[in-house]
């Protein structure tokens, strides 16, 4: 989708990640509404997860801006500094505590991997026509990362040569 909307690997990672988890919300929004109309085994199992997930106290990867979806819980860790503790350990101790969801019969899951199949390839005909309308708009795309983004990093490049160029104040006594 990147690739149709014309933004290759020069454009930085933040208008990337926010373009790409943008239009994945509109897919997932177009598949959810496929599913909850033609796909009634996979929406009840949704629905059931949906529920589960409701129960759970503690939900940090929840109603996230689009920028932030995805992103992990939590940072890196440094060797020899260990966490005291992680949100995504918390996270997984909320999930203990919430019952497991029913079992299923071979036949019903034979029938809901067939519904799964179905919501892909839904999913991955919405993705190509979002493919197809990005290319029609791949040069206003481009037109606006000239105008708006790429000032934003000539501005903070030259403020990193100016700061890389004179580190130390040449009035400073101390810095010669």
């Amino acid at each position: 989708m990147l690739s149709a909307a014309g933004l290759g690997a020069d454009v930085p990672h933040g208008v990337q990640h926010g373009l790409s988890t943008r239009i994945k919300t509109i897919v997932d929004r177009a598949v959810a509404e496929y599913t909850s109309v033609n796909l009634p085994m996979l929406q009840a199992e949704l629905d059931q997860q949906a529920a589960r997930n409701r129960a759970r106290s503690y939900r940090p990867a929840e109603n996230l801006d689009p920028e932030f979806e995805g992103l992990p819980l939590d940072p890196d860790p440094v060797p020899g500094a260990p966490f005291l503790f992680t949100i995504s350990d918390m996270a997984a101790e909320a999930d203990a505590v919430v019952p497991a969801l029913p079992p299923l019969s071979a036949e019903a899951k034979a029938a809901l991997r067939q519904e799964v199949g179905l919501a892909d390839d839904y999913a991955n005909m919405v993705g190509r026509e979002v493919c197809t309308i990005l290319l029609h708009h791949r040069l206003r795309i481009q037109a606006a990362i000239s105008e708006f983004v790429e000032p934003q990093i000539e501005a903070m490049l030259d403020e990193l040569t100016r700061s890389l160029d004179a580190p130390f104040d040449p009035h400073d006594p101390l810095s010669g």
